[in-house]
């Protein structure tokens, strides 16, 4: 596998473990508002001192932000599905990329507001020319640390 075929499956894994957060959120709020709709609550009462609507809105966004976390988990399932061939070569090259980038990533501790670091992690790094403007940040980054400390 070469670079090239593995940024751009990087790429759509990240898409599709996006979308199956989005649909995991929604469906995690929809299932808590099923939930919280089918129960009787009385509305003049206080739930721990506070206002019981708003409690219920805060259960149900607490719901889709659960859900919204469970994406991951089926978005890489999805994604290993869709690609059962390339698994292997993806993640040896993927075992691969993360070493150079902890090869050539800088040292956060000298970031300040007005320099900030670049992309620790790579997570925005999709193609070769993505790769190449990072390792010119990192560079950057690097020469401004040295020249204004």
């Amino acid at each position: 596998m070469n670079w090239v075929e593995y940024l751009k499956l990087k790429k759509q894994n990240s898409i599709v473990n996006t979308g199956a957060s989005v649909f995991t959120g929604i469906c995690g709020g929809l299932v808590t508002l099923t939930y919280l709709g089918n129960i009787e609550i009385d509305v003049e009462k206080p739930i721990m001192g506070l206002d019981p609507i708003m409690v219920l809105g805060g259960a149900v966004i607490l719901g889709g932000g659960f859900g919204y976390l469970l994406g991951p988990f089926l978005g890489t399932a999805i994604f290993n599905l869709q690609n059962k061939a390339v698994i292997q070569p993806f993640k040896l090259k993927d075992k691969e990329f993360m070493m150079r980038i902890k090869r050539n990533r800088v040292d956060p501790s000298s970031q300040s507001f007005s320099n900030p670091v670049p992309d620790y992690y790579g997570e925005r790094i999709y193609s070769l020319k993505d790769y190449r403007q990072w390792l010119r940040d990192c560079n950057a980054f690097r020469r401004k640390s040295k020249e204004f400390l």
